[in-house]
């Protein structure tokens, strides 16, 4: 299959459930606005959404699917069908202890992660009631999870990729219809999650079966196999769980900070997530098995290939997508959230930790092409240490931005970290001789920040031609919005090919990478 069509499907796929979790984070500000009530799910929800990186999307895929390419490529069918069955009986074994353990500790966790909380009774136990809906998620979209990774491992990457959808639907369909009957009302969002979670891995187990691969799972903690997945996990575990750290440790600084300063960054984070969802997450999907078999097979100069194409394409997106969001920022946030409750105080504010996170885009985008390069390896090592030192400076530009920029500080570090984070990889990839770059990287550099210095300067201009973003209902709004966005896309792409860029630039060396 050719991986730029994988991307270009995947990653079309993936807007769409974006634009659905836009639509649902619009009717989430339009009923409950900023405050309370949407700190309360916001801080609910963000630990299983942490676990759910940690262990699904995080730790256990980056384990699981190189030793599901071996046991692929080098073992029958039967072999691997009993490794999938027994690395699914340690996922559900794991997460429904964790759930359980989760359900138990609510209080304790909404002490460390929101202690701003603990002086408001009201505020405490409606957060307390949430996460105790929520959290059994974790297990369920970690099985969706692991489905998905079995599914992209046999080049089916748009099964996965639609599950997301399922989610924001559930979440949308409860906000629409339930709300009423709930009390507070906010406790039909806490369930609308766990049904999607639920919904996401059920929609995945025909195709499953499709490819004979839907098995029963299996418990044993002896199997050889296992205890080298587990001694992966563990290793990925921590180093996910420290870039994951600083997240929570940021919803615990916002807990202090003005109210509504949880809900602000969230608006901003779920923004900065469209491109990172969109280009990054879908770019690491198809590298992930592409590299892990090259280096199953020893070619290193494929392995550099598919990393270098992967880089170029990273950066023809993710630089043009940081300065339009940094200019856009205010037209987003009024266009997608200024309804109902959602005031223009409270555009103001997310807009300002919009332009905060989105200094560190590049970063966080390139971050999901470079992991894979040591994941692929089995080098969890390497990710982890760095992750650390990236969690000290973070901490750091914490304690510097959180006094003069409140609670947009707390994003320009997640941002600015994210850089070190990026470049540091980057670093150690070279060092170890895991990836040699093509030559042309300066002439490519130089011809792309002249395209995105005109598609800027152009983007500013057309933006400033709408005196009032507020002016009309939502379809007017994103109507003018679509119209500058496409005039920004389509000067940016014109100027790459004023600047000498053609189709071949974009082709992953025109071989099979899966």
């Amino acid at each position: 299959m050719n991986p730029l069509k994988s991307l270009a499907a995947v990653s079309f796929v993936t807007l769409c459930s974006r634009i659905l979790g836009f639509s649902r984070d619009s009717l989430i500000a339009y009923i409950f606005g900023s405050g309370m009530v949407t700190d309360s799910f916001f801080v609910a929800f963000k630990l299983p959404n942490l676990l759910r990186r940690i262990f699904a999307e995080g730790a256990f895929s980056q384990a699981f699917v190189p030793m599901l390419i071996e046991h692929k490529n080098q073992k029958n069918i039967e072999s691997t069908k009993i490794f999938i069955q027994y690395a699914s009986g340690l996922l559900i074994s794991t997460l429904s202890l964790v759930s359980l353990f989760g359900i138990f500790i609510a209080p304790w966790f909404i002490i460390v992660t929101a202690p701003g909380f603990s002086d408001d009774i009201e505020h405490c136990s409606m957060t307390l009631s949430l996460i105790r809906i929520i959290f059994p998620y974790i297990l369920f979209i970690s099985l969706a999870s692991l489905a998905g990774s079995i599914l992209n491992t046999w080049n089916s990457f748009i099964v996965p990729a639609l599950s997301p959808i399922f989610l924001n639907f559930s979440m949308i369909s409860f906000l629409l219809l339930a709300t009423p009957y709930f009390h507070p009302p906010i406790i039909a969002l806490a369930w609308a999650v766990l049904v999607g979670g639920i919904l996401q891995f059920l929609y995945q187990l025909p195709f499953l079966k499709k490819l004979g691969l839907l098995v029963l799972p299996r418990f044993d903690v002896h199997n050889h196999a296992m205890r080298r997945l587990f001694y992966q996990i563990t290793l990925g575990i921590i180093g996910v769980s420290v870039s994951q750290l600083s997240l929570m440790i940021n919803t615990i600084l916002a807990s202090f900070l003005e109210i509504g300063s949880v809900s602000w960054i969230y608006y901003a984070d779920r923004l900065m997530e469209f491109p990172i969802g969109v280009l990054g997450v879908a770019l690491g999907t198809i590298l992930l098995p592409a590299l892990s078999k090259s280096v199953m097979l020893g070619q290193k100069e494929l392995y550099s290939q598919i990393m270098d194409w992967g880089l170029r394409l990273c950066f023809l997106l993710a630089v043009p997508s940081s300065v339009a969001l940094c200019i856009l920022a205010k037209p987003l946030t009024i266009v997608l959230f200024q309804y109902g409750k959602f005031t223009s105080f409270d555009v103001i504010m997310t807009q300002r930790s919009l332009i905060a996170y989105s200094v560190g885009l590049v970063g966080l985008i390139v971050m999901k092409v470079l992991a894979p390069g040591f994941y692929a390896r089995q080098d969890m090592h390497t990710p982890f240490k760095i992750a650390i030192l990236t969690l000290i400076v973070t901490q750091v530009m914490n304690l510097a931005f959180i006094g003069p920029l409140k609670h947009a500080g707390l994003s320009l570090s997640i941002g600015l970290s994210a850089c070190l984070n990026t470049g540091l990889l980057y670093w150690q990839l070279l060092k170890k001789r895991f990836f040699v770059p093509n030559p042309g990287w300066m002439k490519f550099f130089i011809r792309l920040l002249v395209a995105v210095l005109v598609m800027g300067i152009v983007l500013f201009e057309v933006s400033n031609m709408v005196q009032d973003w507020t002016i009309g209902n939502m379809p007017e709004r994103l109507l003018r919005l679509v119209v500058v966005c496409c005039i920004g896309i389509s000067v940016y792409f014109l100027m790459l090919l004023i600047v000498g860029f053609r189709k071949r630039d974009f082709s992953p060396y025109n071989v099979d990478l899966l």
